[in-house]
């Protein structure tokens, strides 16, 4: 790499759903400034985020977020030090992410600096990249959370190939129904990461979907609906229901599932180093299996860098640039921009 490159700054923009995150990297790896305003508790009443209250909360938000990550980065002539401004473009929320390429394009076009457009679950991939410097392709990473759960193998930055994902909910999506049906506060999964620690693995047999399958290919619509039909058949009985032991049933499968087609994408290509991305690669259970699989070079992402931030994107944003990648000031967000071709 030049030694120019290295010193450019990037900001990074990140608003595909409901937390407003705004970074500023150095290079492809080092954070000079990294703040997120969350709207966790703005969203928890509903048991879910509502689209058009995240958009008005990220107007709000990004202004001072981006001010602030500014000061802490020691930028304070941005025409002069800001080399790119990398905001997400998709996928998303729609209302959520105009407000992101807006606000982008407008520092962009008033600092005269290019600006690019990132794919979220590109920014997803480079969330292991920014902590792990020898993490360098080929590599699989398996990109899981509430709306995703797929194995890419990524050829070169820039050269994706989609291997298998879901057929129905992702993996955090089922993790919050369930704990939907238990009672407890949304989002489900660190609710039941943390529960699943006390309870027996295998008080229920709660199968792994297509556990045998030959396809890489995931299904947790069918787990979902068997651990949520053994919750109402315990109440029906007026019995107490064994929370902790639900949830670590339920975790076991989900996890038995995620670990044996990524060892099904492993054997296929024969790429051994692997990653995870993603809210649900915080998971302590998963997180233990990939560190315990034998013969593999596993990288895992600091558990604030599993969730959505601004400093994959900022990191997926460089390499781009780097590419020759740029985007106009036409730029429209796109909620169902796809990373690959299926």
């Amino acid at each position: 790499m030049k030694r120019a490159e290295e010193t450019v700054l990037t900001l990074g923009m990140e608003s595909s759903c409901d937390d407003t995150a705004v970074a500023v990297l150095r290079g492809g790896r080092i954070v000079e400034a990294e703040l997120l305003s969350s709207q966790l508790d703005d969203h928890i009443p509903f048991g879910g985020v509502i689209p058009e209250f995240a958009a008005r909360r990220h107007l709000e938000a990004f202004l001072p977020l981006t001010e602030e990550a500014l000061r802490r980065a020691g930028v304070s002539d941005p025409r002069r030090q800001i080399g790119l401004v990398a905001v997400t473009a998709g996928p998303g929320l729609m209302g959520s992410l105009l407000v992101g390429v807006m606000a982008a394009k407008a520092l962009s076009l008033a600092w005269n600096v290019p600006l690019l457009g990132v794919n979220h679950l590109e920014g997803h991939i480079f969330a292991n990249v920014v902590s792990s410097p020898e993490l360098v392709p080929p590599f699989l990473c398996m990109i899981v959370s509430g709306g995703h759960t797929e194995i890419v193998l990524v050829k070169k930055f820039g050269t994706y190939v989609f291997l298998g994902g879901t057929r129905d909910d992702a993996a955090g999506e089922a993790y919050d129904k369930v704990a939907k049906a238990l009672g407890l506060p949304y989002p489900g999964g660190p609710v039941v990461d943390r529960l699943a620690a006390s309870g027996n693995p295998d008080a229920f047999d709660f199968p792994a979907p297509l556990k045998g399958s030959p396809e890489i290919v995931f299904s947790f619509s069918g787990l979902k609906t068997s651990v949520i039909t053994r919750i109402k058949k315990i109440r029906s009985e007026g019995a107490a229901i064994p929370i902790e032991d639900v949830c670590a049933s339920f975790q076991k499968a989900v996890t038995d599932a995620l670990m044996t087609k990524l060892r099904l994408a492993s054997r296929q290509t024969g790429v051994r180093s692997v990653s995870i991305s993603g809210g649900v690669a915080a998971n302590t259970a998963l997180r233990e299996s990939l560190l315990n699989e034998k013969g593999w070079n596993v990288f895992l992402p600091p558990r604030n860098r599993c969730t959505d931030n601004a400093v994959m994107i900022a990191a997926a944003g460089f390499a781009a640039f780097r590419r020759g990648e740029r985007s106009g000031l036409d730029l429209v967000p796109d909620p169902s921009w796809e990373l690959w071709k299926k």
